[in-house]
């Protein structure tokens, strides 16, 4: 079971009687949670929960999108056809710097979006509503991207892009959460992320071709590719079933219960799991609360605990745009200033880059639920800071030298781990740990304000980078090095750990005085397998 921690001798129950000597002892951080598990297995490859991975794929559309979104302007940014035709500076420094770049990159900040995500996503359409609205938003947005004929059509283009993209990011990630089963819902929910770098593979990938280009098809046709996502999305989503949790909040408990029945029961009337589920949902959920005023925020704020929740949510907001990431947009600039002056060559290892990150991520996503969310976010924080100490070390002596291929190798093999190491702790925990974190009732406003958050740290960083990296080039580092080491401090001290508990369980944790020793409390249960059947009992802690 994926709660197991250690094994211990000679278990007694909480009677004091002694428990069988070959049963299985393991720690577990909700024991009513782990019975329901155990009575209630799943198998990956049934039916129903292979239509339950292709439903969550029409979701993940959106975070391809947002994959797109993130990478093609970086990619495109590189190249001199598309500098040339916006006459953008940046030529000799291996992409567009200064402040015009700045406006072009930050004008998508989406922070007009989140007004209305919220409460589209709780509206009377549901999560399904959101993601459809978000998703026709982005479409068009690309449409006007691909076919600029000047810098103010661009700007338009990338404000309405944003606007979409802060609507699907709140959406679809509510929606994948709360169609995930517990046991899976780390795993799923880190696939949000994940495939935002399918997106960045696609874009970097085809910007090799196309940059070899010497017309505007070179930086239109990546621009395009952004509209396929997106349309799948809006053409699929009305087939998908609407989140449980949005219909019980919306007075549909038969409905809610038919979806829990069908995956996360295995299609089992009776299953444990389903049982535990809807008596959580009926005891949290309430039907007259914030989410059904479109302009009512107050709960996120109006009590100690929701208090707590939004703190954890901006966390991760800031800290995921402001751990070293923001560079990415920039990093052909950045392997120009490592004495890579091919266009060709640059925009080739800002692909390897992708793939690298890539792969970080989907082995960070596969161990979220086995590592933890709160130690993956410590550890990675530490060590992102790291590897910028050791690129910002290579860079610097490349720099002083003027031509030192083995510093500058050096500079890009450690710019290289960066994205691995960032996306094996951050990519899984960004759409994951905000939504859990959040309770039902705010679950999507909190996560248009999360949208909010990563929009105003990252317009600070798309619009404070090119100009820095115009005026301070790699010492821009040194910014983000420190801001690391005060990230990992804070996660330390303040970061609850939502691994292995339900949704509905985690209002307990942030009840809690110190709701970070809370969250690492366990509790012992011995595993005993009997005729076929599983039991688990409560063990004595004395």
């Amino acid at each position: 079971m994926p709660e197991l921690q250690r094994q211990a001798d000679s278990p007694v129950d909480e009677k004091g009687h002694e428990i069988e000597h070959d049963a299985k002892v393991v720690e577990v951080n909700n024991v009513e949670l782990a019975a329901a598990l155990e009575a209630t297995p799943l198998n990956p490859r049934s039916w129903s929960s292979i239509k339950l991975f292709l439903i969550l794929l029409v979701a993940f559309m959106g975070s391809l999108s947002n994959g797109f979104d993130g990478q093609v302007m970086g990619a495109v940014n590189g190249m001199n056809q598309y500098l040339s035709y916006f006459g953008l500076v940046g030529k000799d420094s291996g992409g567009g710097v200064g402040t015009p770049t700045a406006l072009i990159f930050g004008i998508a900040s989406q922070i007009v979006g989140v007004v209305v995500a919220g409460p589209l996503a709780d509206g009377k359409f549901g999560r399904r509503g959101g993601m459809f609205i978000g998703a026709l938003i982005i479409v068009v947005g690309a449409i006007v991207i691909t076919a600029a004929k000047n810098r103010d059509y661009l700007l338009a283009g990338r404000f309405v892009l944003g606007f979409g993209v802060s609507i699907t990011t709140t959406a679809c990630p509510a929606y994948v959460v709360e169609m995930s089963p517990p046991q899976w819902r780390g795993r799923l929910t880190g696939l949000t992320l994940a495939f935002y770098y399918t997106g960045s593979i696609l874009c970097t990938g085809i910007a090799i071709g196309t940059g070899k280009l010497l017309d505007t098809t070179s930086w239109r046709a990546p621009l395009a590719i952004q509209i396929a996502p997106a349309t799948v999305l809006a053409l699929f989503v009305w087939f998908l079933p609407e989140s449980p949790r949005w219909l019980m909040a919306a007075n549909r408990p038969e409905d809610a219960r038919k979806v829990l029945v069908k995956y996360h029961g295995a299609g089992d009337e009776n299953a444990s799991l389903v049982s535990l589920e809807m008596k959580e949902f009926e005891e949290s959920i309430k039907i007259d609360a914030s989410d059904k005023r479109w302009w009512d925020y107050s709960e996120l704020v109006n009590t100690r605990n929701a208090r707590y929740r939004t703190f954890m949510m901006l966390m991760m907001g800031f800290f995921g745009q402001w751990s070293g990431n923001g560079l990415g947009y920039f990093l052909t600039v950045l392997f120009a200033s490592a004495g890579v002056q091919s266009q060709e060559r640059r925009l080739v290892l800002n692909f390897v880059n992708t793939i690298i990150s890539a792969i970080g991520a989907s082995i960070g996503t596969s161990l979220c639920d086995t590592v933890g969310r709160r130690k993956m976010w410590f550890w990675g924080t530490v060590a992102s800071a790291s590897m910028l100490v050791i690129v910002t070390a290579c860079t610097a002596k490349f720099g002083q030298d003027g031509s030192n291929p083995a510093g500058a190798n050096a500079a890009i093999a450690f710019i290289f781990l960066f994205g691995f190491v960032f996306s094996f702790s951050y990519t899984p925990l960004q759409a994951l740990y905000p939504t859990e974190c959040l309770a039902n009732n705010t679950r999507a406003k909190g996560m248009a304000m999360y949208s909010f958050a990563v929009s105003c740290a990252g317009l600070v960083g798309t619009y404070a980078g090119p100009v820095a990296l115009q005026n301070i080039t790699w010492k821009y580092y040194i910014v983000y090095i420190c801001w690391d080491v005060f990230e990992a401090t804070m996660i330390y001290f303040f970061a609850v750990e939502t691994r292995g508990r339900t949704l509905e369980e985690l209002d307990e944790i942030f009840e809690d005085p110190n709701p970070v020793k809370a969250s690492l409390r366990k509790q012992k249960v011995a595993v005993i397998e009997k005729a076929g059947k599983v039991d688990v009992v409560a063990v004595d802690e004395a």
